[in-house]
């Protein structure tokens, strides 16, 4: 990968991590706990009990992206980067476009 190309994708995943940050305090802003003494009925604490748990679920998905995001970004100028880590292969740009983080190729992710 050329060296143009590399700062194209470094721009492109500094933004991903703005952006993954932004949704990462969202969710820290949903997941709040549900207070037990909120006089809020039973059927109503139980959706917001859900509502937590997706909103955690979230959380955990997001803060994990950031983390692969974080890594990509730190092997950028390195040869490893765009480089399947099972097959050896090019990640296709494509993928690498939409996943920044992305470790392996097509194939080698199924």
């Amino acid at each position: 990968m050329d060296q143009a190309k590399k700062q194209e994708f470094e721009a492109l995943i500094a933004y991903e991590i703005e952006k993954t940050q932004k949704i990462i305090e969202d969710f820290k802003q949903i997941s709040q706990p549900v207070a037990p003494d909120n006089a809020i009925g039973r059927v109503s604490r139980m959706d917001a009990i859900n509502n937590k748990a997706v909103a955690d679920a979230g959380l955990r998905q997001a803060e994990d992206k950031l983390k692969k995001l974080n890594y990509a970004l730190s092997k950028i100028d390195s040869e490893e980067f765009g480089i399947c880590r099972r097959c050896g292969g090019d990640i296709p740009l494509g993928r690498l476009a939409l996943m920044p983080q992305s470790l392996f190729c097509v194939k080698c992710a199924k």
